[in-house]
C-alpha cells in the first residue's frame, strides 16, 4: 500500500452552523441527502445540533480535496472553489459508526485519472473526524493498493 497524499483541516462549529443558518444560504447543498439524513438521526441521537456533524464531515471533505491535491504533486488541482462538486464527496458513517468516503460517479473518474492510477487498481480513504469544544477536525489519507 502506497500513501499518494494526506489532507487536514479545521473548522470553527460556531461559525460553520451561523452560516448554515444564514438566510439564503447554500451550505446544505454541500451534503448530500444521505449525509444531511445521517447528521439528522446522530444529532438526534447525542441530543445535539447538526451543525457540529457537518462541520466535521465539512472538515473531512476539505480533507479530501487537500489529500487529492497533495497526492497531484505540482499538477494542477483537480478543481476550483467554484466548481468543486461538493455533495459529489461524501463522508458516511457505516452501521458500526466508522467512516468512509464515497465519491460519486464522476469525481472517481476525474480522481483515477488526475493521479494516473489504471481504472482496476485500488484506491482506498482513511478518514478520522474529532471534535473538541468548539472545533472540528479531519484527516484523510488517499492511499493506492
Amino acid at each position: 500500500m502506497a500513501i499518494l497524499g494526506i489532507g487536514h483541516d479545521v473548522v470553527d462549529v460556531r461559525a460553520f452552523g451561523e452560516q448554515l443558518e444564514m438566510p439564503g444560504s447554500r451550505g446544505r447543498g454541500l451534503f448530500s441527502a444521505r449525509e444531511l439524513r445521517q447528521v439528522q438521526l446522530r444529532a438526534g441521537r447525542k441530543n445535539d445540533g447538526e451543525a457540529v456533524h457537518l462541520a466535521g464531515k465539512w472538515a473531512a471533505k476539505e480533507s479530501v480535496v487537500k489529500a487529492w491535491c497533495a497526492a497531484l504533486g505540482s499538477g494542477p488541482a483537480p478543481y476550483t472553489l467554484d466548481n468543486t462538486p461538493w455533495a459529489g464527496i461524501e463522508v458516511l458513517n457505516e452501521a458500526n459508526g466508522c467512516l468512509r468516503i464515497v465519491l460519486g460517479g464522476e469525481v472517481e473518474r476525474r480522481l483515477r485519472a488526475s493521479v494516473g492510477t489504471p481504472d482496476g487498481a485500488d484506491l482506498c480513504w482513511f478518514v478520522s473526524i474529532s471534535h473538541d469544544g468548539p472545533i472540528a477536525s479531519a484527516v484523510v489519507v488517499l492511499c493506492a493498493q
